[in-house]
């Protein structure tokens, strides 16, 4: 294989690997997960906000995080377990 073969091959090469690359990865499954969120750290909705950031204490019941879905509700904090629905305070 002469010089110029080889780079084109390696050039081909490069360009597939690259296009590859550029390719998004699948969208993990996400839930809703009620109770695990720190302060400021919650992805929505809480009784006295309704947006990302605005929970003002750790692990609020109202506001939720976005976990991978199936791993809520085996998430332990120091209030205990992640729920699927928003629990009152």
């Amino acid at each position: 294989m002469d010089r110029r073969t080889l780079s084109l091959a390696l050039a081909g090469s490069l360009a597939s690997a690259m296009a590859l690359l550029t390719i998004p990865a699948q969208a993990q499954e996400t839930e809703k997960c009620y109770g695990v969120a720190m302060k400021g750290q919650n992805d929505c909705k809480a009784g006295m906000h309704d947006c990302k950031g605005q929970s003002t204490a750790d692990y609020d019941g109202e506001s939720f995080k976005l976990v991978p879905k199936g791993t809520c509700t085996s998430m332990t904090t120091p209030k205990g377990k992640g729920t699927l629905e928003p629990m009152k305070g």
